[in-house]
């Protein structure tokens, strides 16, 4: 069913009963110039900045329990920053440290006899994280798929590893996935170079039971029969509360909608990208791109760099700002998360991936742990650090118990 939660129920029939119309798509080469507002939406935005931290801390966790003794010094961690994304004037230790209900701190001797801060988990992080790693083995085939459709999507069946690396949080893929989740499926992925000397992946071959879109799946129970058969599927919609959108602008969504759906797995080559149809096609792209991350959204920045492989237009994340209704932007963070608005009631997913729950859990944690910290409940106590500080022998790393 095509969310309206902008229009009344009589308006939303009809509105429906326009977009079901016979629309003759054969357009002149322009692109309807219809602009819509951006409108705020509280809770799209409260879910976001509720995840401030989360990802880095994620990180984090999966680097530190795959040492060989779980417990890595500070020196050992800083590497890794870059993909933490963390504001450069924020030391990797200070952000450590706002979590004492997921890190716990110790010191160990480096080979000069200075003191450097080493970190492990907590008892109660650490079970989340072999949770985690169950539900991942449990998971894979689903993560590979998800993987697959993502390559699929692309004109070469190929991405650069730095882009996946980019998309892996919110694919839901392990964070080291490119020892212990590709090297598992030669039959699926290969290694390539490519022109500029990136190292890419590339899918073996092409699965047509994989190249059906969420759309296309869900049309059975969203779409009415004659749409399914003449192709022109609407995509969900849903407006912010408040929402106005003017009488010419509803005519154009209306025809929008009314317009033929082009796969975002089939060659679209044909359209041309200054109508209203090639448009369509671009939503279809990251409508479907979003539906393959496991939380429905991920940070703009993150598709940005997709144009060539994914065979869009310049400007093609215009489409964000153009459709409102299917996509939301919010500004929180210090940066811009596209997010799905069908996916979502409120601020809950209305279809969790495993995964989600052990992110939830993660969270829950952090925030008590922030609570209890400003609460003072985790001073230092240098005493206490000094006699279990751990020493450590030039060139091999901490002693530590083997429960991590």
């Amino acid at each position: 069913m095509v969310f309206l939660s902008l229009l009344s129920r009589e308006q939303g029939f009809q509105f429906l009963c326009r977009c079901r119309r016979g629309f003759n798509y054969q357009q002149t080469f322009s692109l309807v110039n219809v602009k819509l507002k951006w409108v705020k939406d509280r809770a799209l935005d409260t879910l976001v900045a509720g995840q401030t931290d989360l990802k880095a801390t994620c990180l984090l966790t999966s680097i530190i329990s795959s040492a060989p003794l779980c417990c890595l010094p500070i020196y050992h961690l800083t590497p890794h920053r870059r993909q933490l994304c963390l504001p450069h004037d924020l030391k990797l230790s200070t952000f450590i440290r706002r979590y004492p209900t997921i890190f716990q701190e110790s010191h160990i001797l480096d080979s000069g006899g200075t003191r450097v801060p080493c970190f492990q988990l907590t008892p109660e992080a650490s079970n989340i994280h072999k949770e985690e790693f169950q539900i991942l083995q449990q998971n894979q085939m689903d993560l590979i798929q998800r993987l697959c459709k993502l390559l699929m999507l692309t004109k070469d069946r190929i991405l650069p590893l730095q882009t996946i690396d980019q998309l892996k949080w919110d694919l839901g893929l392990p964070y080291d996935y490119c020892n212990t989740l590709i090297p598992n499926h030669p039959d699926l992925f290969s290694s390539v170079r490519l022109p500029d000397d990136r190292i890419g992946l590339k899918l073996q071959m092409w699965d047509d039971t994989l190249a059906v879109s969420q759309l296309q799946k869900n049309a059975a129970f969203q779409q009415k029969e004659e749409d399914v058969k003449s192709g022109c599927l609407a995509f969900p919609i849903r407006f912010t509360r408040g929402f106005g959108l003017k009488r010419k602008c509803m005519e154009w969504l209306e025809e929008w909608q009314s317009l033929p759906y082009t796969s975002p797995y089939s060659d679209a080559s044909h359209l041309d990208p200054r109508t209203d149809v090639s448009e369509k096609r671009i939503v279809g792209v990251f409508h479907e791109l979003l539906h393959l991350t496991i939380q429905k959204k991920t940070e703009r920045k993150n598709v940005s760099n997709l144009r060539k492989s994914l065979s869009l237009p310049q400007k093609f994340t215009k489409v964000f700002e153009r459709h409102p209704a299917i996509f939301y932007i919010s500004m929180k963070c210090d940066t811009q998360t596209v997010v799905l608005r069908e996916a979502y009631d409120g601020q809950q997913l209305l279809q969790k991936h495993p995964l989600v729950d052990i992110r939830e859990r993660y969270a829950s944690l952090m925030s008590r742990g922030l609570l209890d910290r400003s609460r003072g409940l985790y001073k230092k106590n240098t005493t206490a650090s000094l006699e279990d500080s751990l020493e450590v022998v030039q060139g091999n790393e901490p002693r530590q118990d083997d429960s991590c």
